[in-house]
């Protein structure tokens, strides 16, 4: 079973009404590092400072900046391992902590990783979408991360296959199924929001996360 300490700070990120960047040195304590080290080893460590530095380093910059930066660095340290093949399980939604650890994960886990940094550098939610499409490419489901600067600004395609920062309209390789984030669920349509709804396999493995975070039930 893995720590408590790997995992609390990024749900109190998520879910606090405070600004999220006050949270950041504080998460990465001794005790995140330590129980890191015992579970993942000293590579893993080196990463999560790397982590941590970028983070650190962000909380300044322009929301622009903060994806661009999000997005590069977890393309560039985490490396693509499908969940039979890292988890020996169909399907498994990794924590930030556990794909920085591993230093692997499938497309879920680089969409996770990379929405939670970008709350806790105080980009809200709702400009952040979790959006399942099929991969035309390769005919597979795929997941990506969507952000969307204001309401009148192209959304845009954070993806680790594609590693371009794109908008919607031009990532025609990628058929939208439906989108989520913690304020709820939405089919996809091309150019709305699409309709809302409440049972879906997505905010199912959502809420699984929130709660395996919460309880470590790792």
């Amino acid at each position: 079973m893995i720590s408590k300490h790997l995992y609390l700070p990024w749900l109190i990120i998520a879910l606090s009404t405070s600004p999220a960047t006050a949270y950041i040195s504080q998460s990465f304590s001794y005790d995140f590092y330590h129980q890191l080290a015992l579970e993942y080893g000293d590579d893993a460590t080196a990463r999560a400072k790397r982590w941590q530095s970028l983070l650190e380093s962000s909380k300044l910059s322009s929301e622009w900046d903060k994806v661009n930066k999000i997005n590069n660095f977890f393309n560039r340290e985490i490396i693509y391992k499908t969940d039979r093949e890292l988890w020996k399980k169909h399907d498994y939604w990794a924590s930030p902590a556990e794909t920085i650890g591993q230093g692997m994960g499938d497309c879920e886990d680089f969409v996770i990783a990379k929405f939670f940094s970008l709350i806790a550098l105080g980009i809200p939610e709702d400009k952040l979408r979790l959006m399942y499409v099929r991969h035309l490419k390769v005919n597979q489901p795929h997941m990506v991360l969507l952000y969307t600067e204001n309401k009148t600004a192209k959304t845009v395609v954070l993806d680790n296959f594609n590693p371009q920062i794109l908008p919607t309209s031009l990532r025609r390789d990628l058929k939208p199924i439906y989108s989520f984030n913690g304020q709820g669920l939405w089919t996809a349509k091309a150019k709305s929001r699409g309709k809302k709804v409440t049972n879906s396999r997505g905010v199912s493995a959502w809420r699984d996360l929130v709660t395996k975070i919460e309880k470590n039930n790792i």
